[in-house]
């Protein structure tokens, strides 16, 4: 008889007409139901996978789940099709991989984004493991599950737009931590500095009121006060820093100094497509569902890739939608696809189709929001997918015309 490890609850239940948020994020060791199964997401050390441990994840999938495999916008390798039944196998594979945490509180609490476009020498790999330890130490503030940490050390920062609520990044005096929407920062050296100044302002986000009914996010509690009293608030040294790196646009597949950029349509790959990336060297997970393959310079020729700048699928985001998501009103999937080969040429901004207001794959604003409801779907501009429409009521076989006409 199999005995499950799942550590912490599975959620459950029908079709709902109004989505439920959560307040966390599935891990490994507490996965989260779907229509298809358990999702099992899997948070890569340091944003990187060995080339051994790419392979193990696709040989885990492919055994143990549907051998679906999708990238998250927080840097994660997700699995699906995952059976209470397989998931103890399942788990004690990973663990072999060194991917898997102590436990789920740990597993949630290493929630650290890192830029792919790191260099050797940088600091950027030894900030990641070390901030990774002191998260996980006893000491460690508790802070609510989506509760975030980026590290981009580049001039350039291709992390601007990435989610999270503390960022370290490049400073011309070294590196900066700072919170989320916060115009200065505390300014380190070394990665054990850089570590106890996020340990600093996390406990200060707690110990001003961030954390309401086990939610919250440092841009919310910085907008809750004029900005000369939430900068008297902060810790002196947190108000110091300043001359942060430029904002970049986010990356396109192809050459970077690192190695090869590539996408995947919707973020999603089979397990073999996994499998044959890791023959090509390590993977560095990105959160834009992208993978940069080291040192390679040249485009892999692998089925299901997308290694062209200009492919108009990276220009629509869709998440799993029904039947795949339980609380999905609509399939999204094969609507996103039909608009991306129909408005191609139109087609120059973010077009992002939603299951539910909860807009998972696209917590932001985008040009184009297309949200399934009850009643069909909800055109937004501009907005997110909880955003007020312009049109309502519209179904998945007149929007190619309707969203056609409409485009300049």
């Amino acid at each position: 008889m199999t005995t499950s490890i799942v550590q912490g609850p599975i959620v459950q239940g029908p079709i709902v007409q109004g989505p439920i948020v959560q307040g966390w994020c599935p891990g490994a060791l507490r996965p989260m139901q779907s229509g298809d199964g358990l999702v099992v997401r899997i948070r890569p050390r340091a944003g990187r996978l060995t080339a051994d441990q790419a392979r193990g994840i696709a040989r885990l999938a492919r055994l143990h789940g549907s051998g679906l495999i999708d990238l998250s916008n927080r840097a994660n390798v997700q699995l699906r099709g995952v059976t209470e039944a397989s998931h103890p196998a399942l788990i004690e594979g990973l663990r072999a991989l060194d991917l898997i945490d102590t436990d789920a509180a740990d597993e949630a609490r290493r929630n650290i984004i890192v830029s792919p476009f790191w260099t050797e020498g940088d600091g950027t790999q030894e900030i990641a493991l070390v901030l990774a330890k002191v998260l996980t130490s006893p000491e460690a503030p508790v802070l609510p599950g989506k509760f975030g940490y980026s590290i981009d050390l580049a001039k350039l920062s291709t992390l601007r737009t990435t989610s999270v609520d503390i960022r370290i990044e490049w400073h011309l005096s070294g590196w900066l931590v700072r919170g989320e929407s916060f115009v200065t920062g505390a300014m380190v050296n070394t990665a054990d500095a850089a570590a106890s100044a996020v340990v600093e302002l996390a406990e200060w986000f707690v110990a001003n009121g961030g954390v309401e009914g086990g939610r919250g996010r440092m841009a919310r509690l910085w907008q809750s006060e004029s900005l000369n009293a939430r900068h008297n608030r902060l810790p002196q040294r947190f108000q110091e820093g300043g001359a942060m790196s430029v904002f970049a646009q986010q990356p396109t597949p192809g050459t970077h100094t690192q190695g090869q950029l590539v996408g995947f349509e919707f973020g999603q790959m089979q397990a073999e497509t996994l499998a044959a990336l890791a023959d090509l060297g390590p993977l560095r997970v990105t959160p834009w569902r992208m993978l940069l393959i080291e040192g390679a310079t040249d485009a892999p020729q692998i089925p299901g890739l997308i290694t062209r700048a200009d492919d108009p699928m990276l220009r629509v985001i869709a998440c799993t939608g029904a039947p795949g998501c339980l609380q999905a009103h609509a399939a999204t999937r094969p609507l996103a696809r039909a608009l991306a080969a129909k408005l191609a040429a139109k087609l120059t901004e973010t077009l992002h189709v939603s299951g539910c207001a909860k807009g998972c794959a696209h917590p932001g604003p985008a040009a184009l929001t297309l949200t399934a409801t009850p009643a069909g779907f909800a055109l937004i501009r501009g907005g997110t997918a909880s955003g007020t429409p312009a049109r309502s009521g519209l179904s998945a076989s007149d929007l190619t015309e309707t969203l056609f006409r409409e485009l300049p």
